[in-house]
């Protein structure tokens, strides 16, 4: 609720904003946030994927591997900047002088906080309750209009006064907030030279508070910041949980095409739902590149942010060499908020590291909300390292069909008479014997993968089916447990009638008579 309401005041003031203070926001690259619509919060969903997080490894743990947000995700979801300064600094412990020369607001003497009402105050908010028999629409109408006659209408120092204000409480208590009612003064000398604002790269700090928030004290279930990216990312790579719907295709940033889907179950059956379909959530049913193919129109910081995709982490497969992405990323991470730990293997290969990886997690990623299910870590082992095969093989598959392009290329150059390969000091004869070679070990090499592949498939099925048996047989054993139980019940039930006989015939043995 606090964020909903965050959410609102801040678009509220950017409406009421003259159009040259917009396009100031726009320059600084915080305007798609303002484009998304007002998205219904999904504790249920938050709270299932928050259970999922592994602190050591900085990403979500799944029965087949991690699964982690990217700065790609943030750019495409966001549009917030991922290039740039990084976004970092000294935390003072009062920010007095500060407040008073930037933001013209007092600031109690070694603090760092203020309270938001102030800052809301200041902008022209001093009520943003909303009215009995209020719609949303009405009230955000209501609360644009109340800021709108306080704020400065043409470009001067009280236009950069509000827009401090205004961006301290949009960093403060939207984007980057953090628990609790005050915002913290920590972005305000970042805020000192208006113009270079967007110049940071906001979307990794963004992306660094959202691992912090995840990573935090377990007692904790939601996470703070702003919550429809988390949303969103798992609407798109986790579409079978079915929380999402695509209500507006085609807009940008992508999370204005997305809507909450409603569900009217209380949140303990919710959360009790979602996390038992995570467990059980297919490796083939995660849409690890949603954005494939897609193209930048619209969407000029996508252009700049291109060279941080593609980063390792997104998938099991690679995962141990995540440490390159994590040491690009921690140039860009501001020293606030980053607390997470790269992923640490020794492992050389995928299947190293897919064997460790089920080794050290097992069953413990089967968490349900009330039970705990019994799921090996052969078996998990068994299903990664199938996964695995299935990649290798389709990347020998691509290998071994692009060698037969060239091999056929090479013949029919050395049938026309004009070879390449000449000029370079090589003959045609040559050059494809030696692609011919090189296509045939591409093609054993294949071979191995497929029977490789088959075995492990064989292998996974007879291991389901005797985890299959084993729970059939578990299954009997209680049902002789139980039924030895109530037998057990019975013969004590009998015992009871036994010694109640006992005892009456021992008091009709004392009142019969001698002739009796």
């Amino acid at each position: 609720m606090r964020a909903r309401v965050s959410w609102l005041v801040m678009l509220a003031v950017f409406l009421a904003f003259p159009p040259f203070q917009r396009e100031r926001v726009e320059e600084m690259g915080f305007g798609g946030i303002f484009r998304i619509e007002r998205m219904r919060a999904d504790s249920a969903l938050t709270q299932a994927l928050r259970s999922r997080w592994d602190a050591e490894a900085t990403a979500f743990v799944f029965p087949w591997g991690h699964i982690i947000p990217s700065l790609e995700d943030v750019s495409w979801i966001t549009g917030l900047r991922i290039y740039g300064r990084p976004v970092s600094g000294y935390t003072y412990p009062c920010y007095h002088d500060l407040a008073e020369r930037l933001l013209e607001l007092s600031v109690e003497r070694r603090s760092s906080l203020v309270p938001r009402v102030p800052l809301w105050e200041s902008l022209g908010l001093f009520d943003v309750g909303k009215v009995a028999g209020e719609s949303e629409d009405e009230h955000l109408d209501r609360l644009t209009r109340v800021s709108q006659r306080e704020l400065a209408s043409e470009p001067g120092a009280q236009a950069d006064l509000d827009l401090r204000r205004f961006l301290m409480l949009f960093l403060g208590r939207l984007l980057i907030a953090t628990r609790g009612n005050a915002v913290h003064y920590r972005f305000l000398p970042l805020l000192e030279d208006l113009a270079e604002v967007g110049g940071y790269a906001w979307g990794v700090a963004f992306l660094a508070h959202q691992f912090d928030s995840l990573g935090a004290s377990e007692k904790q279930t939601l996470i703070s910041g702003f919550f429809p990216f988390l949303q969103v990312w798992a609407y798109l790579h986790l579409p079978a949980l079915g929380r999402g719907d695509l209500a507006r295709p085609g807009l940008v940033p992508v999370a204005r095409r997305w809507d909450s889907r409603r569900d009217s179950r209380n949140l303990e059956d919710q959360l009790e739902r979602l996390q038992e379909a995570i467990d059980s959530y297919l490796h083939l049913d995660v849409v690890w590149q949603p954005y494939l193919g897609k193209g930048d129109e619209g969407q000029p910081w996508l252009v700049q942010a291109r060279p941080y995709f593609g980063r390792p982490g997104h998938s099991f497969r690679g995962l141990h060499d995540t440490t390159d992405w994590r040491e690009r990323a921690k140039e860009q991470i501001n020293n606030w908020e980053h607390k997470g730990k790269a992923v640490k293997s020794t492992a050389t290969t995928d299947d190293a590291y897919l064997q460790a990886y089920a080794l050290k997690y097992g069953g413990k990623v089967y968490k349900s909300a009330r039970h705990q299910v019994d799921v090996t870590g052969e078996i998990a082992s068994l299903r990664a390292l199938l996964y695995s095969a299935v990649q290798d093989q389709e990347a020998a598959q691509r290998q071994t069909a692009e060698l037969r392009r060239e091999l056929e290329r090479v013949r029919g150059t050395g049938a026309g008479g004009a070879s390449s390969s000449r000029g370079a000091g090589g003959s045609p004869s040559l050059l494809e014997a030696q692609l011919a070679g090189a296509v045939l070990r591409a093609e054993e090499s294949q071979r191995q993968l497929e029977e490789r592949e088959r075995d492990l498939q064989l292998t996974t099925e007879h291991a389901m089916d005797l985890q299959g048996e084993r729970d059939r047989l578990r299954g009997e054993v209680q049902t002789a447990r139980s039924e030895r139980d109530q037998l057990r019940i019975q013969a004590e039930a009998a015992k009871a009638q036994v010694a109640e006989a006992t005892k009456d015939l021992a008091a009709l043995q004392v009142k019969r008579s001698p002739g009796d």
